[in-house]
């Protein structure tokens, strides 16, 4: 069983941030959360983890108005937006060695025409740490 926890933020005028603190309950190391992102919003999700513990993080469309162009970037403790793994380049599976102990953000974003055009794009993402 895990929480994810709503909370809503601004990342600037142009556009919405939401944010979801994920945590998961003793005994599990994974879970399976879903959604709905639309043009310029992105959706965070914050995941505690230590350093030497390996991520795993995989994104599947649910549905669209669009093409489905959405990807996730993993972002480690602190960052100012820089990731450590870029779903628009390496793919929408990622399973990485994390460098340090703390709060890693997994940033669900659209790209090209879908975000352009104010598309909407439902997803499952699928998240454990081990």
């Amino acid at each position: 069983m895990f929480f994810v926890l709503p909370l809503m933020g601004f990342a600037s005028v142009a556009s919405a941030q939401l944010v979801a603190d994920v945590k998961f309950e003793p005994g599990n190391f994974g879970t399976m959360v879903n959604g709905t992102v639309t043009g310029n919003e992105y959706f965070d999700y914050k995941l505690g983890a230590k350093a030497g513990q390996e991520m795993f993080a995989d994104l599947k469309v649910s549905d669209t108005n669009g093409n489905g162009v959405i990807y996730f970037n993993i972002l480690p403790p602190d960052s100012d937006g820089v990731a450590i793994y870029n779903g628009s380049i390496d793919g929408n599976t990622a399973r990485i060695e994390l460098p340090e102990d703390g709060d890693y953000t997994i940033r669900v974003y659209l790209m090209g025409n879908d975000r352009d055009t104010d598309k909407t794009v439902g997803y499952n993402l699928d998240l454990s740490i081990q």
